[in-house]
């Protein structure tokens, strides 16, 4: 017994020496310049002892620790810096440097050409709660996007017109991934709209130029949406409008989300209120449907999946200038599906992979008297995006993706014709590679290239790709980009089987930003020279015999954006304007012709206010748009004519309240509500009548004016 109680007192003894044993970590952090850094954080990796620097850039902590160790020492603006220890020998002071970080300092940031929108983002000039609470934009993104720099409003199209070139121009992309069909079907003079909901987004960037080496296909401009990550909670939605509703579920579990929508619009009872210059026989109807699901995999990966099918139709008379007696009777039955998937992870805090499939299904049907025309898409796109920290001031991103498509159109102009019958098949290959290196804390340059190979069209293209931005001021920076950017042409154009090659842009961009506050001045201008685009030899494509790449073009002009929301308590506005001057020589253009939707000037104020005794959202909207051209048989010379200028005042108003606890809005819209006489362009008839005149028929909105009244609920799950 008492050998064994000297063994237990030896034991304690000697487990008691090891206890109470520390060693002292001490030492001092500098800059390269050898100025001391405040407040860095030295610890030891996996433990918690540590401490901070003093004004000497000093530090000094007591360890229980033994054996081989990692130091880390970090501090914002500076690459971390692991250092390995031995605690079991004694420590002389360590003299630590710390480098720079150019990525985290973020001081100076591209722009030129690009409105970066994120949730998550100081600098964020559009949100996506701005999207559902700019009037006249309707809760769409599209139209939202309309109210800034660089587009163009066209009515009877409701599609996105950037900086002189056409709406197949311009790409939407989500979580990187190329999107098929962004817009719902449409119909002649029917705008058509977004496919997807704002509330899916997080974030958003438009580019209207000089984009990225990862972004392809798109002549003029690239949409990039961020979707949500994990929601924060469980809640059930609904929407009781005036042209529809929609019901929604979501259910939130530690790692995992899944939500599930269904949505109706039917247009028929309101537009049977309203008046509509349209002769409806069938108004816009859809059906709509969606699941979301979010896995987050690890501390740092998430893999999203989002699927939504969607049915539309509608059927109308529409005037046949040729034989006013004898309208066209119109049918659209129209049919998509869309899936999309993305997966990220990062490894080893270095090296970031992104991966995405899409596939997406299209089918639509069109008669137009004794015309039917049906087309079927299948598109599949694949992509994979590594991007590794090399060192301090440079990350690397390099790619691959494909896309497959395939085509099938039937042409039938009467049941006594003859079928004509369209097939594409069509595989796109690309790869591309584009670091963001940081020469000093102010000026970045970004380089890129990337490449192309069609199948179809037999060609290869390389698209070199530069950009660079200085800070000037404490506030301020000037951006430049350049680069070239090709587009195969359209299925319509290769369904003929005709020699084609790659369209092509050149952009040159000049850009100067200042961000004080919550205040964001923007002015930029820019040049773009068009190649290669698409030609035909007759007024129609339907009627052309040749079809080649010898058109060309130019587009140039000055924007300024100033948004403001410090100065008004509780209120936001933003000033927009475009000056566009623009020519092709393209489709069946016999000259080089401003574009029909092409206008010279375009203004947008938007102003909102949060009016706190009322709980009420306000939000106004007045667009300008100078005169666009249009050809007038009547007159010498090629698109001479000039439409009345475009006018728009629209007001929103959304009023916030709760019901046993669950968020209320009530929300209201009127666009146009001056009723100005706004006309998109002129039809003319194929021959002239008996006065040698070519008779005209304007092409007007549905209706001077739309409204919208919504009840939005979203119901809480108890906690």
């Amino acid at each position: 017994m008492k050998t064994a109680t000297l063994l237990l007192s030896f034991f304690l003894l000697l487990t008691g020496h090891q206890l109470f044993a520390q060693s002292l970590v001490k030492g001092q952090v500098k800059d390269t310049d050898g100025q001391p850094i405040i407040g860095a954080n030295v610890m030891l990796k996996g433990a918690y002892d540590g401490a901070s620097t003093d004004a000497a850039g000093s530090f000094s902590f007591k360890t229980k620790s033994t054996g081989a160790q990692v130091l880390v020492v970090s501090y914002l603006g500076f690459g971390t810096l692991e250092k390995s220890i031995n605690l079991d020998q004694p420590l002389a002071p360590l003299h630590i440097i710390l480098k720079p970080d150019y990525r985290q300092l973020q001081a100076v940031q591209i722009s030129a050409g690009a409105f970066e929108a994120s949730d998550e983002k100081r600098a964020a000039l559009l949100t996506s709660r701005d999207i559902v609470t700019t009037a006249g934009a309707a809760a769409d993104i599209m139209g939202a996007i309309n109210a800034l720099p660089g587009t163009q409003k066209v009515g009877e199209e409701g599609k996105l017109f950037v900086r002189g070139g056409d709406s197949y121009e311009t790409k939407t992309f989500i979580d990187g991934m190329v999107v098929a069909n962004p817009y719902s079907a449409s119909v002649p003079d029917v705008p058509a709209r977004g496919r997807f909901s704002p509330f899916l987004f997080s974030g958003m960037a438009f580019s209207s130029g000089g984009y990225s080496a990862e972004y392809g296909q798109a002549l003029s401009s690239a949409l990039l949406l961020q979707s949500q990550d994990l929601p924060d909670e469980s809640q059930t939605g609904i929407s009781l409008m005036s042209v529809g509703a929609s019901l929604s579920r979501t259910k939130r579990w530690e790692n995992t989300s899944l939500a599930v929508s269904g949505e109706y619009t039917n247009l028929q009872p309101y537009m049977s209120l309203v008046p509509q210059r349209q002769d409806w026989i069938k108004m816009p109807e859809t059906k709509a449907g969606s699941v979301v699901f979010r896995q987050k995999t690890s501390a740092t990966g998430m893999f999203k999946l989002y699927g939504t099918y969607a049915s539309s139709e509608l059927g109308l008379y529409q005037e046949n200038i040729n034989q006013p007696e004898s309208p066209t009777q119109v049918n659209l039955y129209n049919q998509n599906l869309f899936l999309n998937s993305t997966y990220e992870e990062v490894f080893q805090e270095k090296w970031t992979l992104q991966t995405g499939t899409t596939y997406t299904y299209t089918t639509q049907d069109i008669t137009a008297g004794t015309t039917d025309v049906n087309t079927g898409t299948h598109t599949w796109n694949g992509k994979a995006v590594m991007i590794r920290d090399l060192g301090h001031a440079v990350t690397l991103r390099t790619g691959l993706e494909t896309q497959l498509s395939h085509y099938d159109q039937t042409f039938q102009q009467n049941p006594k014709a003859d079928t004509r019958h369209g097939l594409v098949n069509e595989q796109n290959l690309a790869g591309f590679a584009e670091a963001d290196v940081y020469l000093g804390s102010k000026l970045v340059a970004r380089p890129g290239l990337r490449w192309e190979c069609s199948q179809f069209l037999g060609q290869n293209a390389l698209s070199p790709r530069m950009a660079l931005a200085y800070q000037a001021g404490k506030d301020g920076q000037v951006s430049f980009a350049y680069g070239h950017f090709y587009q195969t042409p359209e299925q319509d154009y290769l369904k003929y089987q005709q020699p084609l090659t790659f369209e092509k842009a050149v952009h040159y961009i000049l850009n100067y930003q200042r961000t004080f506050g919550k205040r964001t001045l923007r002015v930029e201008g820019y040049h773009k020279q068009y190649q290669h685009l698409i030609r035909y030899d007759a007024p129609e494509l339907l009627n052309a015999t040749q079809i080649n790449n010898s058109g060309h073009g130019y587009a140039r002009g000055v924007e300024f954006f100033f948004r403001d929301q410090e100065t008004i308590k509780k209120g936001d506005y933003w000033i927009s304007y475009s000056f566009l001057d623009s020519k092709r020589l393209y489709k069946g253009y016999p000259t080089l012709a401003r574009p029909s939707f092409a206008s010279t000037h375009n203004v947008n104020l938007v102003y909102k206010q949060m009016i706190d005794p009322i709980k009420t959202y306000v939000s106004t909207t007045f667009s300008y748009t100078s005169g666009r051209p249009f050809h007038n048989p009547n007159q010498e010379g090629f698109m001479q004519g000039r439409t009345r200028n475009y006018l728009d005042l629209s007001l929103s108003a959304s009023y916030l309240t709760t019901f046993k606890g669950h968020n209320v809005v009530l929300h209201g819209a009127c666009n146009n509500i001056l009723g100005f006489n706004n006309v998109f362009g002129y039809r003319y008839a194929t021959t002239p009548g008996q006065d040698g005149q070519f008779a005209a028929q304007a092409i007007e909105p549905g209706a001077k004016r739309f409204a919208v009244i919504a009840l939005l609920i979203s119901i809480n799950d108890a906690k």
